[in-house]
């Protein structure tokens, strides 16, 4: 079958596609951004990539008409202040050319909306479902709350709160119901659903078997981690001090931080589990979803990442747009190192950030870091998704990846903190030699008074840096 894939380079997308290409499915993935898909699995024969922005009608046109089916994945959680109007016109044009397709159903991954009184994040998800729903094109919405899995947005923020405050003093929304889900029994919904008549033109709320607070979920995450954690609920904590609570203690934007305090207030548990025997799937308990993602990151195996997704910085546009770093009227650090071991120069450089760290003044950089989220910038704690591979459009620290290739041994970082300009970092072996040189491009009389100002820690932490990927004593 000829599977039409939205949001291939997202969260959920990036998991779905090699279920479908190992059922032997054509996926013909939709994204906004060429240059930010990766595929390193098999059947890549099978893959039929395209560049569409929803937003713009006319780009989709170049979806194909023989489609069977299509996966709608496409959400906006922290973007612009208008993301509910986004959506809808995102959500329309999808549907308009939907309609022209021969496609037999359109699947949707929509959140779980039992009360009158919705959030905007969740309000603006059944607006999408009640217009995808209004074209000829059978939908089937599947309706989550709570995604546990390793890479999830909300599990990541509950990983940080456990790991970093052994006592946490929480607003009362805390004791607000959910019923979380894991990942992989999300995906298996979205694969059972797929073309099976016995789902179209309906929506189901799918959950795991628990029913837990807020408060509930974090403690358990405490238990299986073997942590004591103490929690205390407090009614005066309000919205916005809840967001700012959640930016600075977690790697979460601000924005995403507010939309999942604005969602968390709401309810969010299955009315029936009726598509469970309709499907034959049984969830696993909230524990074992704990567990699984636990796993992944123990073994280094997280397959997609919230963080990775553009939404989670200050990038914009497409990779492309980066790619080619500017010389002119800018202030550029260039320094070269002999190497003797290519190898393994380049496994450091691509173990880079996050937990490996920036190998010299690592307290500098997370100084700039935590200067940064006061600010409001990404600071240091998106971190990294994979320890030891990168990809074009991935995340280290405050920096987005925008070129990464080992056979040519270069890669080029662009910086996502808060700047009165734009930098970039760059890593090249060409000839037994590493060169390394970080380039400012600034923004009017601020932006050079800045690179002025940091000039004398540069010679420190950038030449201390390249000594580490080389192996040479400091000087």
């Amino acid at each position: 079958m000829k599977i039409l894939l939205t949001g291939a380079t997202g969260y959920i997308g990036k998991r779905l596609l090699p279920l479908l290409l190992e059922q032997g499915h054509e996926v013909i993935c939709c994204v906004r951004d060429k240059s930010r898909f990766y595929y390193g699995g098999k059947y890549r024969q099978n893959i039929q990539l395209i560049e569409v922005d929803f937003l713009d009608q006319q780009s989709t046109e170049k979806i194909p008409a023989d489609i069977n089916a299509a996966y709608y994945l496409i959400h906006s959680m922290s973007g612009a202040s208008n993301y509910d109007e986004l959506e809808s016109i995102s959500a329309v044009n999808f549907r308009e050319k939907i309609n022209k397709t021969s496609a037999e159903q359109i699947i949707y991954l929509s959140g779980i909306v039992n009360e009158k009184s919705l959030s905007k994040h969740l309000s603006s998800r059944k607006a999408v479902e009640e217009i995808l729903k209004k074209g000829t094109t059978p939908v089937t919405a599947l309706r989550a709350g709570i995604i546990v899995g390793s890479g999830s947005a909300s599990f990541e923020i509950m990983l940080d709160l456990i790991n970093k405050l052994p006592v946490m003093v929480t607003p009362k929304w805390l004791n607000t119901k959910c019923q979380p889900i894991g990942i992989a029994d999300v995906l298996e919904f979205l694969m059972k659903a797929l073309l099976n008549p016995k789902t179209y033109s309906q929506s189901f709320d799918i959950g795991g078997p628990d029913i837990l607070s807020y408060k509930e979920m974090l403690l358990k995450l405490a238990e299986v981690k073997k942590l004591k954690r103490f929690i205390f609920t407090l009614p005066v904590m309000t919205p916005k001090l809840s967001s700012y609570w959640l930016y600075f203690i977690t790697s979460t934007s601000f924005k995403l931080a507010s939309a999942l305090v604005s969602s968390m207030k709401v309810e969010v548990v299955c009315r029936d589990n009726r598509i469970n025997d309709l499907l034959d799937i049984r969830p696993i308990r909230y524990q074992q979803a704990l567990q699984n993602a636990l796993i992944k990151i123990d073994e280094d195996a997280v397959a997609s990442s919230w963080k990775d997704s553009q939404i989670s910085g200050r990038f914009k546009g497409s990779v492309g747009y980066y790619l080619k770093v500017p010389k002119k009227d800018c202030f550029i650090d260039r320094r070269k190192r002999k190497i003797k071991d290519r190898d393994a120069v380049i496994a450091k450089i691509w173990s880079i950030g996050g937990e490996t760290g920036w190998y010299y003044a690592d307290w500098l950089w997370s100084l700039r870091g935590f200067i940064d989220k006061i600010f409001g910038g990404v600071g240091v704690r998106r971190g990294r998704t994979n320890r030891h591979d990168i990809h074009a459009g991935d995340v280290l620290d405050f920096w987005r990846v925008v070129y990464a290739d080992k056979e040519q041994g270069k890669l080029i970082l662009f910086a996502e903190m808060i700047l009165p300009g734009d930098a970039w970092l760059e890593f090249k072996i060409f000839n037994d030699t590493l060169y390394q040189a970080a380039t400012f491009r600034p923004k009017g009389i601020a932006g050079k008074l800045y690179w002025y100002a940091v000039l004398p820690f540069h010679g420190f932490i950038f030449n201390g840096m390249i000594n580490k990927l080389t192996d040479q004593h400091l000087k």
